[in-house]
């Protein structure tokens, strides 16, 4: 086919930018969540790769003045090593983060060579229209359609994409898009092409490797998963929020959240029961509870232990998560269908939002949330959601809140303490051993000044005919107890405009790798 048609020519030439631009933005934002998945801190991650990969195109803008003969050729190259590498990428950061000691390596190499790549191509397209469109035109054009791509890409990725492809097929249907330019631009162009048919045997070759990719790509992530875990993989999902795994080993089960576990059934009671009915001893009213997180369902089945209690509010953001703890046999199993019982309502939205938008009064609020490994949590342990929170208590009303471990991580556990002593006048830390996490602590507010935390008053509030595991009226007082390794450390109070708490806990537990 001859193009004749400078409008033509313009127009695919215009909407491969788009379709560039698309790809290059969802290979960023994917790159990032992968690191975040598997390292955590999430903002140093997105940071990262998106300061390497904007060096990295400037890279590729400067290299592509080199280049100064059978520019489609090159650009039509460029796009087929770019689907092959983008459309890989998921499976090289899987493949590095669980079989190799250099995942940090392979995700700069990962990023540079993208980056190079449509760094080039941006510069090489311009160069082609300006034939066809004065050189202003052509740029603003270019431009134009490469930001409106980026928007796109934006918006489709935590949409669509991910909750519906997950990381490893997302990286595969991208590649595949990628490739779709390269191709469309071969045969359109072919006649002003150099290497037309190398470019068709390489297109080829290429779509047949991303779409075997695309086609066993869940095979391939429970394989990297199973060197990820070691354990028999019972359950995985993506949703739009985190990567869901459930593992097995003879009876024990473990919920991993973007490879961070949440619990292990060997001593997940270790941990829900200092949580729920430590603060109960020291509640007045049981007629409306609200849970910030808790979406396995574990504090739910502890609270519904109590015949007298009332309303349970579950708050937690992953839809997909609550709907398994409500349907998988795995853990209805576990938390004794709690999210079927009458009692429990479940909002599935941010906790934050879910408080601002508020005007229901709590007699305890239970924060069973995941560690603050990012400001996207820290925000729910900050000075100013604490403030929110007391506004949704009764007189009298409790607070309680999963506070990491005072143990690996001083500094973040007092930080939290700190904070909530800057909103309450009563507050009193504790923790408890558990055995899969090691020492984890807690801290619990009273909404009132007059009305002291004592302990005597937890020991005898204790109802006996609960039957636990774990806590009894004997042990409670050493569980306000801190040895010297885990006593009071300086710190300040986590705020938005800091999210010191982040810091505090990323300080600690890089100290551990």
């Amino acid at each position: 086919m001859q193009i004749k048609n400078s409008k033509t020519t313009v127009a695919v030439l215009l909407t491969s930018v788009f379709v560039i631009s698309i790809c290059s933005i969802l290979y960023e934002l994917l790159i990032s969540s992968v690191a975040s998945y598997f390292q955590g801190s999430s903002i140093l991650h997105f940071s990262i790769v998106i300061g390497i990969f904007l060096s990295s195109m400037g890279i590729g803008s400067y290299i592509s003045r080199f280049i100064k003969n059978n520019l489609l050729d090159w650009f039509i190259g460029f796009e087929v090593v770019l689907s092959l590498i983008g459309g890989f990428s998921t499976f090289i950061l899987y493949f590095a983060f669980s079989l190799t000691p250099y995942f940090y390596l392979f995700t700069f190499i990962l990023i540079t060579s993208l980056g190079v790549l449509i760094g080039a191509e941006i510069p090489i397209l311009t160069r082609i229209m300006t034939p066809y469109e004065e050189l202003k035109d052509a740029l603003a054009k270019v431009l134009t359609f490469d930001y409106l791509g980026a928007l796109i890409a934006s918006i489709i990725f935590p949409l669509l994409l991910l909750p519906m492809l997950g990381t490893m097929r997302t990286a595969f249907a991208i590649g595949l898009l990628n490739l779709t330019v390269a191709v469309i631009n071969t045969y359109v162009f072919k006649r002003r092409l150099k290497y037309p048919k190398r470019l068709f045997s390489l297109s080829g070759i290429t779509a047949i490797a991303l779409i075997i990719g695309f086609i066993f790509s869940f095979q391939i992530n429970r394989l990297f998963e199973r060197y990820m875990y070691n354990d028999q993989i019972m359950f995985s999902a993506q949703s739009a929020y985190q990567r869901i795994v459930v593992t097995k080993w003879n009876k024990d089960i473990r919920l991993y959240i973007n490879g961070n576990l949440q619990f292990s059934t060997r001593d997940e009671y270790r941990y829900h029961e200092p949580l729920v009915h430590i603060p109960m001893t020291l509640t007045n009213a049981k007629e409306r509870i609200l849970v910030l997180g808790g979406g396995d369902g574990l504090a739910a089945k502890e609270l519904l232990k109590y015949d007298d209690i009332g309303q349970i509010e579950i708050v937690d953001l992953d839809p997909e998560m609550t709907k398994i703890a409500k349907t998988h046999p795995v853990f209805t199993k576990l938390n004794e269908q709690a999210f079927s019982n009458k009692k429990v309502v479940i909002h599935n939205e941010d906790a934050y939002k879910f408080l601002e938008a508020s005007s229901d009064i709590y007699n305890l609020i239970i924060l069973d949330l995941p560690d603050p490994n990012n400001t996207s949590l820290g925000k729910l342990y900050s000075h100013e959601f604490y403030g929110m929170i007391q506004k949704r208590m009764a007189a009298g009303g409790v607070l309680v809140t999963q506070s990491t471990s005072p143990y690996f991580a001083p500094k973040a556990f007092w930080c939290i303490n700190k904070t909530l002593n800057a909103v309450f006048e009563t507050t009193l830390p504790y923790s408890a051993y558990v055995p899969t996490f090691g020492q984890w602590g807690f801290n619990i507010a009273v909404n009132s000044p007059h009305l002291p935390i004592s302990i005597k008053r937890i020991q005898d509030g204790l109802d006996p005919d609960l039957n636990l595991q774990y806590l009894n009226s004997e042990i409670i007082p050493g569980l306000f107890h801190f040895d010297g390794d885990m006593e009071e450390s300086p710190v300040e109070v986590n705020r938005l405009d800091n999210q010191i708490l982040v810091k505090y806990y990323e300080q600690s537990w890089d100290k551990m790798r």
